[in-house]
């Protein structure tokens, strides 16, 4: 593999990273709109909470209020929901390691995760780094900056703290 391909997965997957962490960050508008708070309260909790599921899920509970407008919970749950549907491929780049050989063999991934099964343990699926795979992580960067988009766009609408 030529180190060209190489910096532009290295970049590729720093700029998923870089787009999910930031339109992740936008959960603390939401927080401070929905539960009512200022936006240091929201931070906190935000910060308290350690996984983006617990944080997603504390969105969408506080959205499905009685006290939340039904317009309001539409757009929040539509924008939680579209953010959860891109954290797997976001959680495949975090939490695996790189094969890259410099003779030519394609780039791989590997998980680090065990898979225990009836009667076996499985762990690191391997899967190839090709054109298509490429692809779909440029589809998610797109997709988040869409959402990222939308979360300033709801946080407007509904007068969230920022």
């Amino acid at each position: 593999m030529s180190a060209n391909r190489l910096k532009d997965i290295l970049l590729l997957v720093g700029q998923l990273n870089y787009t999910w962490t930031n339109t992740e960050s936008l959960l603390i508008h939401m927080i401070a709109g929905l539960a009512k708070v200022d936006k240091e309260t929201a931070i906190i909790i935000f910060l308290t909470l350690n996984t983006t599921r617990a944080r997603t899920d504390l969105v969408e509970r506080l959205a499905k209020m009685h006290a939340t407008p039904a317009d309001c919970r539409k757009d929040v749950l539509d924008a939680t929901r579209r953010l959860s549907a891109e954290a797997r491929l976001r959680n495949k780049y975090n939490h695996c390691i790189y094969s890259f050989d410099e003779e030519g063999a394609p780039s791989m991934t590997q998980l680090m995760r065990i898979v225990d099964g009836k009667d076996e343990v499985r762990y690191g699926k391997a899967e190839i780094l090709d054109d298509a795979e490429l692809q779909r992580i440029s589809d998610s960067i797109a997709s988040l900056t869409n959402i990222n988009r939308d979360i300033w766009r709801i946080t407007d609408r509904y007068s969230f703290p920022t």
